[in-house]
């Protein structure tokens, strides 16, 4: 296995297994499916893989104290990475605005946004903006 060389990384190894695990399930699958059946797919992967994870994990959205909305993240992993998945030929800016509000209620520092397109699946890996502002502040 091929490990990951660059160490400025946030939970690079984590991180790897996660992408190949997206790739396994594209490659066993293939195109066409709903989210669902991908979803399913890759919790059977993850517990194979012997990948800590929750799905549908619910996370409260506090405004002065006070919950005012809830978001549920299609998977957390290790209790580190927000694993959101989708299916169609490119991500789009709601996908993106999405997983930033995830990661800025979660207060993770990771998120991978998959997409199961018809051309295989791709990824983005999105760092939770309030962390990069801090970092840069440091």
């Amino acid at each position: 296995m091929i490990k990951p060389t660059r160490n400025d990384l946030v939970e690079p190894d984590l991180s790897y297994k996660i992408v190949g695990i997206l790739y396994d399930v594209y490659n066993g699958l293939g195109f066409g499916h709903r989210e669902i059946v991908y979803g399913r797919a890759i919790a059977k992967a993850l517990r194979g893989a012997g990948i800590k994870f929750a799905e549908q994990v619910p996370a409260d959205i506090i405004f002065e104290k006070e919950i005012v909305g809830k978001h549920f993240f299609d998977f957390l992993i290790e209790n580190k990475i927000i694993l959101e998945i989708k299916r169609g030929d490119r991500f789009l800016k709601n996908n993106f605005n999405q997983v930033i509000s995830y990661l800025q209620t979660s207060h993770l520092p990771l998120a991978i946004l998959a997409n199961f397109t018809s051309n295989g699946v791709s990824f983005r890996r999105v760092l939770n903006p309030d962390l990069q502002t801090a970092i840069r502040n440091s």
